[in-house]
């Protein structure tokens, strides 16, 4: 079986965001700042990074994330669940101001939004069910084989590239559904975001094990509306902050039980 590793170029999205050229003046952030909130749509299941506890209250590392953010601008946070396949579509007819929820910055999503730099490097991975001996490799995958991937994921791309013919891919709207159906045998594997499989598997030993070869590798940013100039620098401004004095470092300990993050 051939495998086609599916790289985004760091270089080449870095030097997209440095050079992309800045319109008129716009006055996104000064809306945003007027009417008091910045509005974020995110997928509410897609731990660690945003989903509900037991209270059904909104949690994760990107939900910290952005109440911090907000906090130090003086403005509300609001976030809005979204279906993560039309996710792209609702940012672009100002259903909400950004996309802070895990997104991998590719050079497909750069030709209709701008992001800020990559704050956390992810990667794309499959996961089994841990009492599953015969899969113990992608190289063990086949024809055989159920798959599943979130609809309109970076995770939905990364399994076309493995070139693996499956017997069948189902899509689904979250990963906490796709988590249920491999745990109760509907599918043999599923591709995910690395975070989102260590979460799953910290959350319930014993049930789920990661394959060791990874599928690709990705940096993870804010997705914002091109025209949006003023408030991507904004936001900009104020995450280099956090960052610059370990706010960044202390929600990812919090999180994934280190520093994860990529902007160093």
């Amino acid at each position: 079986m051939k495998r086609i590793f599916y790289a985004i170029s760091m270089v080449g999205i870095l030097v997209a965001f440095f050079s992309a050229p800045a319109p008129a003046a716009d006055d996104s952030w000064e809306r945003v700042k007027a009417a008091g909130k910045l509005v974020i749509g995110i997928d509410d299941a897609f731990p660690p990074m945003e989903f509900r506890n037991e209270q059904n209250e909104l949690v994760g590392f990107d939900i910290d994330a952005s109440r911090e953010l907000g906090k130090r601008l003086g403005i509300e946070i609001e976030h809005v669940p979204t279906a993560w396949k039309g996710v792209i579509m609702s940012l672009k007819t100002k259903k909400f101001d950004i996309i802070w929820s895990g997104m991998s910055v590719t050079e497909e999503r750069m030709k209709e939004i701008s992001f800020t730099k990559p704050y956390i490097m992810e990667k794309q991975v499959m996961v089994v069910r841990a009492d599953n001996e015969k899969i113990k490799s992608v190289k063990d995958l086949g024809k055989a084989h159920v798959a599943g991937v979130q609809l309109g994921s970076t995770s939905e791309e990364a399994l076309k590239s493995l070139g693996t013919e499956f017997k069948e891919v189902k899509r689904y709207d979250n990963n906490t559904s796709a988590f249920m159906d491999l745990k109760i045998g509907r599918m043999d594997t599923l591709a995910v975001d690395e975070l989102v499989g260590r979460y799953y598997l910290s959350q319930r030993p014993g049930e789920y094990r990661v394959l060791p070869e990874p599928l690709t590798s990705e940096p993870i940013g804010i997705g914002i509306r091109k025209e949006d100039v003023a408030l991507r620098e904004m936001i900009q401004k104020t995450l280099d902050e956090m960052f610059a004095d370990g706010t960044m470092k202390k929600i990812s300990i919090k999180w994934f039980g280190d520093d994860i993050t990529a902007w160093k």
